[in-house]
């Protein structure tokens, strides 16, 4: 994953096979889309990634309830092609996951605005392409500021925006460039939210650094007509 290094205690704990699952309605199918011939040799055409996706009969109960969830319209942003599609290779653990994913993003008291910005944070340091957009039109959507955004998209100083958001980007950028959070960039955020949401701002940014890592080594494709928006060399 080029120069980006993420502590593996890290995603071990709050991201090594991490999915996103989203209340809101989204743009899915029953099945995936075909995959155009230009895509690299080792991707499957029918699933986007590197491998091909299980037939549901195959399944056990489990991976049938992970399969119906990713084909169920509004549950998931990116359906059966995105991490939901991976996530049918371990039936036994996405229940908890998806579990711990509901729970960081929707039920542990973060706006989404703080939510979307941590996310968008985290997949811009792990240059995650396919999480980028798909978060993209999800923050706009729920009000971050374009200006926000760019600061994140084109790794801008935080200098001008919103304090709190500035903060939030800065511990991503600390967290995944660095390797180091710095005491001050701590001991705001803790004034802001607490120590134990703190701690909940972090292993949401690890649940989708771990989802980034997923998506990386599967090589994962970006949906039949959508176009990066991450400036990506």
């Amino acid at each position: 994953m080029s120069r980006n290094r993420v502590h593996p205690t890290l995603l071990c704990v709050v991201g090594a096979v991490l999915f996103g699952v989203a209340p809101s309605p989204a743009q899915i199918s029953d099945s995936p889309p075909t995959i155009g011939s230009n895509m690299p040799s080792d991707i499957d055409p029918q699933s986007g990634f590197r491998l091909p996706l299980p037939n549901r009969e195959d399944l056990d109960e489990a991976g049938k309830k992970a399969y119906d969830r990713g084909t169920a319209p509004g549950a998931t942003i990116a359906g059966l092609q995105g991490p939901a599609g991976v996530q049918l290779f371990t039936p036994k653990i996405v229940e908890h996951m998806t579990a711990i994913n509901r729970y960081l993003r929707f039920q542990a008291g973060f706006t989404a605005r703080v939510r979307e910005i941590a996310i968008l944070t985290t997949a811009r340091e792990m240059d995650s392409q396919f999480e980028w957009v798909a978060h993209e039109p999800e923050a706009l959507k729920e009000g971050v500021p374009q200006q926000v955004i760019d600061v994140i998209k084109y790794r801008r100083s935080t200098e001008g925006i919103d304090a709190t958001d500035a903060l939030i980007i800065e511990l991503g950028r600390q967290l995944w460039r660095d390797h180091k959070v710095k005491s001050e960039t701590f001991a705001k955020l803790k004034t802001i939210f607490g120590p134990n949401k703190l701690v909940e701002l972090v292993m949401l940014m690890g649940n989708y650094a771990g989802t980034a890592a997923l998506l990386t080594a599967v090589d994962m494709q970006l949906h039949t007509g959508k176009q990066p928006l991450l400036p990506i060399p």
